[in-house]
């Protein structure tokens, strides 16, 4: 099982033979904590959470 995260002159690079795929969030508030909702399907699954410096909300699809 190959896994590489590194990060070169500000580009992400992320190697892994079992990705399915990426997805993108916004955290939002939970009581005293914080949360990002991903599917259903992703339960028991391992997954990558990727900070950026930018705030805001997203485009919701």
């Amino acid at each position: 099982m190959s896994r590489k995260v590194f990060v070169l002159d500000n580009r992400l690079s992320i190697t892994d033979d079992k990705i399915e795929g990426i997805l993108e969030r916004t955290v939002t508030k939970q009581g005293t904590s914080a949360k990002a909702d991903v599917p259903r399907r992703y339960l028991g699954k391992r997954v990558y959470v990727i900070i950026t410096k930018s705030e805001g909300e997203m485009d919701r699809e």
